[in-house]
C-alpha cells in the first residue's frame, strides 16, 4: 500500500508539472464570496468571546461577587472548552462533513452565550463559557480547512485570512461596546453572527474535497464548477483532487508519527504551541486589567484598541515594551511613562498578532496535511493550541501578581523563538495547490 501511495504522489506531481504552464488564475465568483462569508460568520462570535473578558472583568466580578481565582477559571474555560471541542473537531468534520460540523459548533455557541447572558451565579457563567469554548474549538479547525478546500490557489491565503479578519472585528466589538453596555448584552450580541451562519449554511455547498473523499464524484464536480464559474475549466483541478483522495489511505495516530510526516507535524504543532506561549490568550482576555494595573484609563485604552485591532506590527517589541513599562514603574523620574508604554505595548501586540500569528498557524494547519491525515493531525495540533492557551489564560492573572515585568519578558522571549522557528521551518505555500503542498518530493 505504501508503494501504491508513493506512485500516486509521483503521478500527482507529474500532472501538476506538465499542466502548470497552461493553468490560469481562477475567477472569483459570487458563490465563492458568499460561501466564505457564511463560513467565517461564526468567527465574529469567536472574536467577541476572545475579547469578552477584557472590558467586563470588574463588572462581572462585582455583579456575581467573584474572586480573582474564580474569574481566572471563568476566563480560562474558553480555552479549556476549545481543547475539548478540538478533540472531536477533525473526526466530526471528516465523518459528517464541514457544514454539519459548523451546525454542531453553532449549537454550542448559542447555548453558551444564552447561559452567560442569563447567569445568576458562577456555575451558569462557567457552563456558558465552556460551551462557547467548545463551539470555538470545533469551528477553529473546520473554518480554515473548509475555506482552503473551496478556494483556488491564487486567492487561498487571502480568503483564509478572512477568518482572522472576522475574529478581529469581533474582538474590536467586544473591546469597544464593553465600555457602554452590560456584559449580558454583549453575550446576546454574540448570538447574532451564529444565527446568520445557521441560516446561511442551507445555501452554500459542501467542500468538494470532502465530497470526493466520500466517493460522491458527480457532486464534487458540480460543486467545483459552481464555485469556479460556468466558463471555468475544472478538469485539471478535479483530477488533482481525485488523485489526492486516492493517495491518502486511512491514517491512524501511529501513522502520524512516521518519518514521512515528521516535518509537517513539527511545523503544525510548533506554530500552534508558540502562538499561545507568546501570551496571546492572556493579553487578549485581560487587556483591560493590564491597563488598570499600569495606571492607564482602561475605557480610553479599550476604545482606541478596538479601532486598530486588525492592523499590525511589532509583537516581540511590544512585549519588551510592556516588560520595560512595569520595570520602570518604581523608578523615580521614569514612573510617569509606565501608563503610556503599557498602552503602546498592548496596542502594538494586538496589531501584530492580528496581522500574522493570529491567523497563520490555522492557515498553515489547513494547508500542509493531506485529506485523511487532517483527522488525526488536525486534532493533535488544535488540541495543542487550546491546551497551551488554557494554561496561559488561567495563569496570566497570577503571573501579573507575581511580576508584570517578568511576565512580559517571558512572552518576549517566546515571541523571539517564534521568529526563529518560522524562519527556519515554515514553508512558503503561495501559488501552490493543496495537493502540491501536501505531497512534497521525498529525498
Amino acid at each position: 500500500m505504501e508503494g501504491d501511495n508513493h506512485s500516486m504522489e509521483k503521478g500527482l506531481l507529474l500532472v501538476n508539472k506538465e499542466e502548470k504552464r497552461g493553468s490560469s488564475e481562477t475567477t472569483i465568483t459570487s458563490l465563492l464570496i458568499f460561501t466564505t462569508f457564511i463560513i467565517v460568520s461564526a468567527s465574529y462570535s469567536f472574536g467577541i468571546a476572545l475579547g469578552f473578558t477584557a472590558g467586563t472583568m470588574s463588572s462581572i466580578m462585582e455583579d456575581l461577587d467573584l474572586s480573582i481565582a474564580q474569574f481566572s477559571v471563568f476566563g480560562s474555560l474558553l480555552t479549556f472548552g476549545g481543547m475539548i471541542g478540538a478533540i472531536f473537531s477533525a473526526t466530526i468534520a471528516d465523518a459528517f462533513g464541514r457544514k454539519m460540523t459548523l451546525w454542531v459548533a453553532e449549537a454550542f455557541f448559542i447555548s453558551g452565550w444564552l447561559a452567560i447572558a442569563q447567569a445568576k451565579n458562577i456555575i451558569w457563567l462557567d457552563f456558558g463559557r465552556f460551551f462557547v469554548g467548545t463551539g470555538v474549538g470545533l469551528a477553529s479547525y473546520v473554518v480554515p480547512v473548509y475555506i482552503a478546500e473551496i478556494t483556488p490557489k491564487n486567492v487561498r491565503g487571502t480568503f483564509t485570512f478572512s477568518n482572522q479578519l472576522l475574529q478581529n472585528c469581533g474582538i474590536a466589538t467586544a473591546y469597544y461596546i464593553g465600555n457602554f453596555v452590560s456584559w449580558r448584552t454583549i453575550a446576546l450580541i454574540g448570538i447574532i453572527p451564529c444565527l446568520i451562519q445557521i441560516l446561511g449554511l442551507f445555501f452554500i455547498p459542501e467542500s468538494p474535497r470532502w465530497l470526493a473523499k466520500e466517493n460522491r464524484d458527480e457532486e464534487c464536480e458540480v460543486v467545483l464548477q459552481n464555485l469556479r464559474g460556468k466558463e471555468a475549466d475544472i478538469v485539471k483541478e478535479t483530477r488533482e483532487i481525485m488523485i489526492s483522495v486516492d493517495a491518502t489511505a486511512n491514517i491512524s495516530m501511529q501513522s502520524l508519527f512516521k518519518r514521512k510526516y515528521a516535518r509537517q507535524l513539527i511545523i503544525g504543532v510548533g506554530v500552534m504551541l508558540l502562538q499561545q506561549l507568546c501570551g496571546s490568550s492572556g493579553i487578549s482576555y485581560y487587556a483591560g486589567s493590564i491597563f488598570d494595573l499600569a495606571g492607564f484609563p482602561s475605557q480610553t485604552g479599550m476604545t482606541v484598541l478596538s479601532m486598530v485591532v486588525a492592523s499590525a506590527f511589532g509583537l516581540c517589541l511590544s512585549c519588551i515594551s510592556l516588560a520595560l513599562a512595569f520595570g520602570f514603574k518604581g523608578v523615580p523620574g521614569i514612573v510617569n511613562f509606565t501608563p503610556t508604554m503599557a498602552f503602546i505595548g498592548i496596542l502594538t501586540y494586538v496589531m501584530m498578532f492580528a496581522a500574522g500569528l493570529g491567523a497563520l498557524p490555522w492557515i498553515i494547519m489547513s494547508e500542509i496535511f493531506p485529506m485523511d491525515m487532517k483527522v488525526v493531525a488536525g486534532s493533535l495540533v488544535t488540541i495543542t493550541n487550546w491546551f497551551a492557551g488554557w494554561i496561559v489564560s488561567y495563569c496570566f492573572n497570577f503571573m501579573l501578581i507575581w511580576s508584570p515585568t517578568g511576565t512580559f519578558i517571558i512572552f518576549a522571549i517566546m515571541s523571539g523563538l517564534t521568529v526563529v522557528f518560522a524562519w527556519c521551518l515554515v514553508p512558503e505555500t503561495r501559488g501552490l495547490t493543496l495537493e502540491e503542498i501536501q505531497f512534497p518530493r521525498e529525498s
